[in-house]
């Protein structure tokens, strides 16, 4: 199954059959992380290094389609998302041509998110994905992927109907929770964190695990500070979004 959208066809090879004949319910964005699309969409191409994806949309808003949906690309990795481990069975990726943190991380163009935009809205349309379930690679692989980072436009996508989105609690003074916390207040974080999706056990400690997943909420939902620290517009802006989910 390819998109109905104008793409140009480039075929990888590292691709299987959705396991226990999964069907698609995730939608996965990532950034390419290389220095050109051409680089990116040759290694996503290459079988000896094993990964791929369905999808890339370079900066001028040209899209790439690599793998046919209906099959397994290999693109989240080692992941978790409601303690689903095996994620490439169950999603969609689209690789969004950006430099990234390592070479050079900049803003993403209007074209570019344009095409993004009709892209995501096109997959919806033939998968019945909840909005929670559109996530970047960072939410469900945290402390191992940044992207695609905090100058992605999620509320543009929000906004749109891609994804799930409130308007992030503003940035306020008063009590916050940071590495080597411990107790209660902790524990009630992470339960809240699992609860939405990511995978993160409550265990009570404030470690660097809480902390990567702290940052990569911050990176999606609350981009203005991505420092880790479960300040009070981290704590209510999830909330705001547990608040929000349907049947809440």
């Amino acid at each position: 199954m390819r998109t109905s959208l104008p793409h140009i066809w480039k075929p990888a090879t590292s691709y299987n059959e959705r396991q226990g004949g999964a069907k698609v319910d995730m939608l996965v964005l990532h950034y390419t992380g290389m220095v050109s699309a051409e680089a990116a969409v040759e290694r996503l191409c290459d079988p000896d290094i094993e990964v791929s994806c369905q999808y890339l949309v370079d900066l001028e808003g040209t899209i790439v389609q690599m793998v046919e949906e209906q099959h397994r690309a290999w693109q989240a990795g080692k992941s978790s998302w409601h303690g689903v481990v095996d994620n490439n069975s169950r999603s969609i990726g689209i690789e969004i041509q950006n430099k990234g943190h390592e070479w050079g991380y900049h803003p993403f163009p209007d074209a570019q998110m344009d095409a993004v935009e009709a892209l995501c809205l096109d997959i919806l349309k033939r998968h019945e994905i909840a909005p929670r379930d559109v996530v970047a690679h960072s939410d469900i692989a945290p402390g191992r992927k940044l992207d695609p980072g905090e100058m992605f436009d999620w509320e543009r996508l929000g906004k749109a109907g891609i994804g799930h989105w409130v308007d992030p609690a503003p940035l306020e003074p008063g009590q916050f929770l940071q590495m080597g916390d411990q107790g209660e207040p902790v524990e009630a974080l992470q339960t809240m964190f699992a609860l939405y999706g990511y995978g993160i056990e409550a265990n009570g400690r404030f470690d660097q695990h809480t902390r990567d997943v702290v940052f990569a909420f911050q990176q999606h939902w609350r981009q203005e500070r991505c420092d880790g620290v479960a300040d009070v517009s981290t704590i209510k802006t999830l909330r705001n979004l547990i608040a929000a989910l349907p049947g809440s």
